[in-house]
């Protein structure tokens, strides 16, 4: 059977993708009408079906993702020089709620993770120092080091230092976002160990931070402050390291329920195929775990806009519907306040692969979240307190809302990926490439391939696949980010310094 070279996502659209690239002068049939392509076009651009008019809307996915800037004929190549977005400012919303029921079975899957006494679960057994402010990176990063190098990492994943720019000269809101994120990593399940590093004389003073975390479990999260030491630092934050990691080198994996887990959806460099193999395939996935009474959460605020009105109309409540209203419009006013359009968000990496405009991009984006009901709308630095599919407020950044997604409490994050990034955050990261090209140039970044779906593969065939994968990660199978130590934290800067 031959298979095709081009896919038409929508019976609406004006658009057809093409799967492979494709030459000037070529001919396919789309409906079973005859277009020859005026132009060379790469694998994962678009291609006119119908001729349009200057202004008219260009349509994918069922949706404009713009507006053509000159009149156009069939088989002309639909790229960012020719397509403008529609986007502009803040918009009033009606709620049109839909109600779409996923019939998906409810199996009694298990994973191997770590319960914590609050009765929080975990996916890996890690000791993590964290500074309250950024001018004692230099000793969190030694005393990690330190310990690694004396320790077998017997029953402990790894050993951590999460090293920032911040904790003083911040003010306001700006200065509460870092305080709920380092909040946020000390008391993430992930970790079996925290301590809990202060200078002594920074804004984000260390005893009222610790404050912060509520009712914490104090034999696993210490705290030491180095001004308050006599003599040497390190050996003091040394005698506390080696006592916690005593106490966690005896955690134990066990069967959990996969109701438990948690995973953060994002992408970055996305392409063309982002919205036709790697975001769908995390969508089901992202059903399916819902289903079974677990939890996905959906970030990248910037990356909905020309999408909101899909995820508005599935808030199981008017209630919800508001909140998602504001976290769209909120975002939209972060831009306008700095003089910043609100539709400039596709990369050269983006248009490179086959993404023209925001709408474009959006439209792909959205679909990580398959169709389940929006049960809970998070603003940036909160912790979840919802089953099923959350919304978080962050910003499109890779490092920044993927942080922003591990610090809500995922346990995980699927990051699909068509261009390809090494990165990791402070939870795994796994990366799932868009295409197999991708796969296979860089096996060393890619822990799966969507692009088995334009090689012959079907939704039906992989999405067990995937399943499988994702729960032996949670159970333990490192990463490729944490096989290469690429991990780190960002945190949203969103204030002046002093």
């Amino acid at each position: 059977m031959m298979q095709a070279t081009f896919l038409k996502i929508n019976p609406s659209d004006s658009v057809v993708v093409t799967l492979i690239d494709k030459s000037k002068g070529e001919t396919i049939e789309v409906d079973g009408k005859l277009i020859k392509l005026n132009e060379n076009i790469p694998a994962g651009h678009k291609i006119l079906i119908r001729d349009v008019t200057k202004g008219e809307n260009i349509i994918k996915y069922g949706y404009p993702i713009g507006h053509a800037i000159k009149n156009m004929k069939a088989g002309e190549w639909i790229n960012e020089n020719n397509l403008r977005t529609n986007l502009d400012g803040t918009l009033q919303y009606t709620y049109n709620p839909i109600n779409e029921h996923l019939n998906i079975k409810k199996e009694e899957r298990t994973f191997k993770g770590y319960v914590r006494k609050n009765g929080e679960v975990g996916i890996r057994n890690e000791i993590w120092v964290v500074p309250t402010v950024g001018c004692i990176n230099g000793i969190a990063e030694k005393i990690v080091q330190k310990l690694r190098e004396e320790t077998q990492c017997n029953n402990i994943d790894n050993i951590y230092a999460w090293h920032h720019n911040y904790g003083c000269s911040q003010l306001s809101e700006d200065h509460e976002n870092t305080r709920k994120i380092l909040r946020n990593i000390v008391l993430h399940p992930n970790a079996g160990a925290v301590l809990v590093l202060g200078l002594g004389c920074e804004n984000n003073q260390p005893k009222q931070f610790m404050e912060t975390l509520g009712d914490y479990d104090k034999n696993r999260i210490r705290l030491l402050v180095t001004q308050e030491v006599e003599g040497n630092e390190v050996e003091a934050a040394m005698k506390i390291l080696r006592e916690l990691y005593g106490i966690a080198s005896n955690d134990r994996r066990q069967d959990v329920p996969v109701s438990k887990l948690r995973v953060g959806l994002k992408c970055g460099g996305s392409d063309g195929f982002s919205g036709i193999t790697a975001n769908p395939l995390v969508g089901e996935f992202s059903d399916w775990l819902v289903a079974q009474g677990g939890t996905s959460v959906l970030t990248e605020v910037p990356e909905m806009f020309g999408a909101e009105t899909i995820l508005m109309n599935r808030c199981k409540t008017p209630e919800l519907f508001e909140e998602t209203v504001s976290l769209i419009n909120n975002f939209k006013d972060y831009f306008l306040s700095h003089g910043e359009p609100v539709g400039e968000n596709p990369s050269p990496g983006n248009k490179a692969g086959g993404i023209s405009t925001l709408e474009d991009k959006a439209l792909g984006c959205t679909q990580k979240c398959g169709h389940a009901p929006v049960c809970g709308v998070l603003e940036y630095g909160d912790r979840l307190t919802t089953d099923g599919l959350n919304l978080l407020s962050a910003p499109g950044n890779d490092l920044v809302a993927a942080t922003a997604l591990a610090s809500c409490g995922c346990h995980i994050i699927l990051f699909t990926t068509g261009r390809g990034t090494p990165f990791g955050t402070f939870v795994p990261t796994m990366k799932i490439a868009t295409n197999p090209v991708l796969a296979r140039r860089k096996p060393n970044w890619v822990d799966f391939s969507a692009g088995q779906l334009i090689e012959g593969h079907t939704m039906q065939e992989l999405v067990p696949e995937f399943i499988e994968k994702v729960l032996s990660l949670a159970s333990g199978e490192a990463t490729m980010n944490e096989t290469n130590d690429y991990r780190e934290i960002a945190i949203f800067k969103n204030g002046v310094t002093l």
